[in-house]
C-alpha cells in the first residue's frame, strides 16, 4: 500500500505540472483528492492491514494528502496570476485614443432671453418680482379694472379654475399685489416675469408660455419717460441701430394705451416680408398706469403717475433668434436646443 501511495503522489504531481487552466487543474484536484479520488480509494482499503501497518500508512497518507493539497493550493495562485494577467491584456486601454464626446447641454433659448430682460431692467434699477399661476379673479381682472362681465375679458381667452379662480392670462396680477405691498411708498419699480396661459395653440401661439409685465411708480412720470426706457430696452437686446415707434392702441388697465413697435431687425427698416414690407415688428403693448389701478392699489391718482408694459419672451426670442414657430420651443428637439 505504501508503493500505492508514493506511486498516487507522483502521478498527482506530475498531472498538476501539465495543468493549463482552473478549469483543468479542478479536475486533477478531484481525481486524486475527491471523495471517489485515488488517494480515498486507497485509504478505503485500509481495513484489511494489519494493526501494526495500519497507524503507519494512516500518517503517510496524511502527509501525502497534505502535500498535495499545498501544491494544489500553489499552483491554483499561479494558474489565477497567469489568467489575470491574460485578461488584462485583453482589456489594455490606449490612452492616446481620442475620448469620446460628451454631449453637454445648453440653456433654453426662453431662458437665456428672459436672463437677458432681467439684466437690461436691473440695469435701469428695476427689480424682478414673481406672483401665483393660479390666480384670483380679483388680482388677475378687477385690480387691473376689469370688472366682470367687462368686454375685454374676451380678449383674454381664459382657463378658469371656477368662478373666482384663474390661471393667470397676464403677469400684471404681480404689479397689483407689489403696490398692495409697497402702498404708499415710492417709487414702485419693478417687472415680472412668468408663465401665463390662454387657450391659443397655433405656430406663433401656445396655451402656455412666458411674459414679462414692467411696472414703474413714482411722482411726475411721463409718457416720455415711458418711451425712452423702452427704446434703450430695444437697443440693449436688438442693437443700437433699433428704433421703436409707438401706435395707439387699448388695455383697460393703462391710459393712454400704445403698442410699441421695432424696426426690422431683418432690413433695417427697409420694408421685408418678415414686416409685412412695413419696416416695423411689433413687440410689446405699453401705456401709462390707469388712475383707478393707481387709486385701487392706495395710491393718490392725482399726484402718483406710472407706466406699464409687457411683451411676450417668445416673442422676443423668435425675432432675436430668427424662429419662424413658436412651437419649436417646447418639443424639446435637441437638434434644435443644440443651436442656443
Amino acid at each position: 500500500m505504501k508503493e500505492q501511495l508514493n506511486e498516487i503522489r507522483k502521478q498527482a504531481i506530475a498531472e498538476i505540472g501539465t495543468a493549463t487552466s482552473l478549469e483543468v487543474l479542478k479536475d486533477i484536484q478531484v481525481k486524486f483528492l475527491g471523495k471517489k479520488g485515488k488517494l480515498t480509494q486507497v485509504l478505503r482499503g485500509m481495513g484489511k492491514l494489519s494493526s501494526e501497518e495500519r497507524p503507519m500508512v494512516g500518517q503517510m497518507a496524511n502527509v501525502i494528502r497534505d502535500e498535495l493539497e499545498e501544491v494544489f493550493e500553489s499552483t491554483k495562485e499561479s494558474l489565477a496570476q497567469v489568467e489575470m494577467n491574460l485578461k488584462l491584456m485583453g482589456e489594455n486601454i490606449d490612452v492616446t485614443l481620442p475620448g469620446k464626446k460628451i454631449n453637454l447641454g445648453t440653456k433654453h433659448p426662453l431662458s437665456l432671453i428672459e436672463a437677458r430682460i432681467k439684466e437690461i431692467f436691473s440695469q435701469m434699477g428695476y427689480t424682478a418680482e414673481e406672483g401665483p399661476e393660479i390666480e384670483l379673479d380679483y388680482y388677475n381682472f378687477e385690480r387691473l379694472n376689469i370688472p366682470k362681465n367687462h368686454p375685454a375679458r374676451e380678449m383674454q381667452d381664459t382657463f378658469y379654475v371656477s368662478e373666482d379662480i384663474v390661471l393667470r392670462t397676464h403677469t400684471s396680477p404681480v404689479q397689483a399685489r407689489v403696490m398692495d405691498e409697497l402702498a404708499p411708498k415710492l417709487p414702485v419699480k419693478i417687472i415680472a416675469p412668468g408663465k401665463v396661459f390662454r387657450r391659443d395653440d397655433d405656430a406663433t401661439h401656445s396655451p402656455m408660455f412666458h411674459q414679462v409685465e414692467g411696472l414703474l411708480v413714482d411722482e411726475n412720470i411721463t409718457f416720455a419717460d415711458l418711451k425712452g426706457t423702452l427704446l434703450e430696452f430695444a437697443k440693449q437686446m436688438f442693437g443700437d441701430d433699433r428704433e421703436i415707434r409707438l401706435r395707439p392702441s387699448y388695455f383697460p388697465f393703462t391710459e393712454p394705451s400704445a403698442e410699441v413697435d421695432v424696426s426690422c431687425l431683418f432690413c433695417n427698416g427697409i420694408g421685408c416680408r418678415l414686416c409685412g414690407h412695413t419696416g416695423w415688428i411689433e413687440i410689446l403693448g405699453s401705456g401709462m398706469v390707469h388712475p383707478k389701478v393707481l387709486d385701487m392699489a392706495g395710491y393718490d391718482s392725482t399726484k402718483v403717475t406710472g407706466f406699464a408694459f409687457g411683451m411676450g419672451i417668445e416673442r422676443i426670442a423668435m425675432l432675436k433668434y430668427g424662429i419662424d414657430d413658436m412651437r419649436l420651443m417646447f418639443e424639446n428637439d435637441i437638434r434644435f436646443l443644440r443651436q442656443f
